[in-house]
């Protein structure tokens, strides 16, 4: 440890740490625009600069280190000026014409920053960089004009999810964040899991919404509308309204939602829950009869697409499940159809996701087992917000809503799908009655829990042995547990991969902000829900043996095939 003095207080630091880490421990804030803590650490924005007595220049404190006795000044004049400075010329070539109309209005990390600094005119005026829109993706839109050159996404695409489907491209005042040869992210090897917009300070990255599109089906009278919402938007959707990160609002979001004017509100952890049982079915069948092993969960579409990108000669052993609310939709447009009398093609299912990569997925022409497009629209949480502003709903002051039958009855296993770790728990609590016929009394498989970017277990089973399991999360995670099976040093049975770190809590459609710590919070209140739950195990869902005996008939049966499971697609990695 060394001392140091910042503003005149005596802060005591790791050495090797830097400035703008010390203050913060010491609870000093120094503003940044680029700085991704863990991850990047640049000094490109210049909005961090700190004088150093001692020291000639200004010094940016985010990549300076700590040393004994270093005295420290972050608000004097001089760095007020320069930072000023700093915002100002970033100013200069920013759309700002475009602030009231912009997605991250009031929500922008340089329009906060801008007011901080009273900044109220910008002095420089000129030639603006080319600015380019880019609104071919189905789940993302950039736009260039935006951009502020601080390279988050650029980092978080490359270090974290390994993917860099976007880079530096140019040089001076052309330069410019994008895909290779300025082509579409529509286009390239992109997973569409949007912790690009996650990390973008401005509105340069953000996802495609569909808001009208879903105001338009619930104000048409001949439209049979359905709303479904996946395990973790009930654990994040409280924070766009004030509530502390990791506050469930299961209730009032389904109040909510039937105040918008949908006609049915059914719960994606239904088909979770049934997702378990025909993945665990497909698993035990892998096992048994030497099936591809090991075989590797399907229910992130960013993951999935992942792997047709850059390990197509690996997607036999993904499990053939569409992901849950691809299969509620098909349910809803066949099942549910037939029990109420509503002809399908005057349906209109909407899933409100985590994810951006799932506006994706539903657009995929395989999912479409019901003879119709499964699901219809996708909106994220931050899209369901804003449709709650929208209709001036005072959502704290909101009674506590329901689900509506059979679809919206689901285990305390399908709830906990949002978290890391969270389908190989649901999986094992099935798959182990499955493979032993005995019932399992300890339901917390702890050692699949947590931040860490790839767990394994080994759980004993009567007749198997060891049924051996990694967990991973976030793609560059997934890529070292592929590159094991493809030279054949990975020795599991199942395979849970989400395409986001922490799972769906952190996923790219959530709200800001998005850290670690935030993830835990949001993915211990799922784990308190299953808790609290009286079924927790998805094979025990009454709902779910129902729609068996009525409908499917039996896991993996040809009903089943037809409207569950799906195929993959070999895409080309440039």
């Amino acid at each position: 440890m060394v001392t140091l003095t910042i503003d005149g207080l005596k802060v005591q630091a790791e050495e090797g740490s830097t400035i703008l880490e010390a203050a913060r421990r010491a609870n000093i804030r120094i503003p940044t625009l680029c700085y991704l803590p863990e991850v990047q650490a640049i000094g490109a924005c210049r909005v961090c600069l700190v004088e150093i007595e001692g020291n000639r220049n200004l010094q940016p404190a985010c990549v300076f280190p700590v040393s004994e006795g270093l005295v420290v000044h972050t608000n004097n004049a001089r760095v007020r000026r320069a930072r000023k400075f700093s915002v100002e010329m970033i100013l200069s070539d920013h759309p700002m014409d475009d602030c009231l109309t912009c997605t991250r209005n009031q929500r922008c990390e340089l329009q906060k920053l801008a007011d901080e600094l009273g900044i109220r005119e910008v002095k420089f005026t000129g030639e603006k960089s080319e600015g380019r829109l880019d609104n071919l993706s189905p789940s993302i839109v950039r736009d260039q004009s935006k951009c502020i050159l601080c390279r988050r996404c650029v980092t978080v695409c490359k270090e974290i999810q390994e993917v860099a489907a976007i880079s530096i491209q140019g040089r001076g005042f052309k330069t410019r964040v994008e895909p290779a040869f300025g082509e579409s992210l529509n286009d390239v090897a992109c997973a569409l899991c949007g912790q690009c917009i996650l990390v973008c300070p401005v509105g340069a990255i953000h996802e495609k919404e569909h808001i009208e599109e879903v105001w338009h089906a619930i104000f048409d009278p001949s439209k049979f509308v359905v709303v479904q919402d996946a395990p973790a938007v009930r654990a994040a959707l409280g924070e766009e309204f004030g509530y502390p990160p990791g506050t469930l609002v299961t209730g009032k979001m389904l109040a909510a939602v039937r105040r918008l004017g949908f006609d049915r509100v059914f719960d994606t952890n239904f088909a979770a829950d049934l997702t378990i049982i025909e993945e665990g079915h497909e698993l035990l069948k892998r096992i048994k009869e030497g099936g591809v092993l090991p075989m590797i969960t399907s229910c992130s579409p960013g993951w999935v697409k992942f792997i047709e990108h850059f390990y197509p000669e690996l997607l036999p052993h993904l499990s053939t499940c569409k992901s849950p609310h691809q299969m509620l939709g098909a349910l809803v447009k066949t099942y549910y159809a037939q029990k109420v009398g509503v002809d399908p093609k005057d349906m209109v299912v909407v899933s409100v996701m985590p994810c951006t990569a799932k506006k994706f997925e539903c657009n995929r022409p395989e999912m479409n087992g019901s003879g119709y497009k499964d699901v219809d629209y996708v909106i994220t949480t931050r899209e369901l917000a804003k449709m709650i502003k929208q209709a001036g709903i005072d959502f704290a002051g909101l009674e506590d809503g329901y689900y509506d039958d059979p679809l919206g009855e689901y285990s305390g296993a399908g709830t906990i799908f949002g978290a890391t770790g969270g389908v190989m728990e649901a999986a094992l609590r099935t798959a182990y009655e499955l493979m032993t016929g005995k019932t399992l009394e300890c339901l917390e498989f702890t050692t699949v829990r947590g931040l860490e970017g790839i767990k394994e277990a080994v759980v004993p089973v009567e007749g198997l042995g060891e049924l051996k399991v990694a967990v991973a999360h976030g793609l560059g995670n997934a890529r070292k547990i592929l590159d094991r099976i493809k030279d054949g040093s990975a020795d599991y049975h199942f395979i849970e991969i989400m395409c986001c770190p922490g799972g769906c809590v952190g996923g790219g459609g959530q709200p800001l902000p998005v850290n670690d710590e935030i993830r835990m919070l949001r993915a211990r209140a799922l784990y308190q829900e299953d808790e609290k739950l009286r079924i927790r195990k998805s094979h025990e869902n009454p709902s779910i043996k129902k729609l068996y005996e009525e409908f499917l008939g039996r896991p993996l049966g040809e009903k089943s095939h037809q409207l569950l499971h799906t195929r993959y697609t070999a895409r080309r990695k440039f």
